[in-house]
C-alpha cells in the first residue's frame, strides 16, 4: 500500500480536492493499492469540505461526501510515503515537523514535473515497472525524484503554489482547479504509464 498525504492550510478546500481526486483516479488505475488522505497546517478541524470546492470536485468526477478536516501532525506524517503540499510554505511546515520527509515532500505541481522527468528517462532503468511492483516503484521514487528535482525547478517559485480560494470569489475557486488539475492528471498518468 502506498500512502500519500495532501496538505494545505485549513484542509477544507485544496487538499481535500487533491485527496479525493487522486483517490478516485488511483482506484481506477490500481484498485486497493493507494491510500490518499489530507490534513491542514492550521486546520479547521472537524469541518466538511468547503461547499464551492466540493461542487468543483464533484464536477471533476470526485466525491466530497463524508470528508472531515484534520490537523497535520507528526504522527500523520509518519504514516505517509509522500507528502504533496499545495504551496512551498506547506511543504516547509511538513519537513520542519518531520525532517524524514525531506526527500518525500513536494508541492503537487512540483511532484508532477518530477514524475514527468522520471518517466522521460524511465528512472535510468531503476524504476520497477508492471502492475505487480507498485510498492517497489514508489519506494524507488524518493531517490530518483531527488535527482530530478533541481532540473525541473520552476522559473518562478510561485508556480509551485496553488491559490487558496477560501472565502474568496468564485473565479479564485476556478483558478484553483485550473492550477491543480493538470498536476493531478500528471501524477495519475505516471502510475498509469508505469503499469504498462
Amino acid at each position: 500500500m502506498v500512502h500519500i498525504l495532501t496538505i494545505c492550510t485549513g484542509n477544507i478546500c485544496r487538499s481535500p480536492f487533491a485527496e479525493r481526486y487522486l483517490q478516485r483516479g488511483f482506484d481506477e488505475i490500481a484498485p486497493g493499492t493507494f491510500t490518499i488522505s489530507s490534513a491542514g497546517t492550521d486546520a479547521l478541524v472537524g469541518r466538511a469540505m468547503d461547499e464551492r470546492s466540493a461542487q468543483r470536485l464533484a464536477h471533476a468526477g470526485g466525491d466530497p461526501e463524508g470528508f472531515v478536516s484534520r490537523q497535520l501532525t507528526e504522527s500523520l506524517l509518519g504514516q505517509a510515503d509522500f507528502v504533496l503540499a499545495l504551496t512551498a510554505a506547506h511543504r516547509a511546515r511538513a519537513v520542519a515537523l518531520s525532517p524524514r520527509m525531506l526527500k518525500r515532500a513536494f508541492t503537487v505541481r512540483e511532484f508532477a514535473r518530477v514524475l514527468a522527468a522520471v518517466t522521460a528517462d524511465d528512472g535510468g532503468g531503476r524504476l520497477p515497472r508492471g502492475g505487480g511492483s507498485v510498492e517497489e516503484r514508489w519506494k524507488a521514487l524518493p531517490n530518483l525524484a531527488a535527482l530530478k528535482r533541481h532540473g525541473v525547478r520552476a522559473a518562478d517559485p510561485a508556480e509551485d503554489d496553488v491559490v487558496d480560494p477560501f472565502t474568496r470569489e468564485d473565479t479564485v475557486y476556478d483558478r484553483m482547479v485550473v492550477e491543480l488539475l493538470p498536476a493531478l492528471h500528471g501524477i495519475l498518468a505516471f502510475e498509469a504509464a508505469s503499469r504498462s
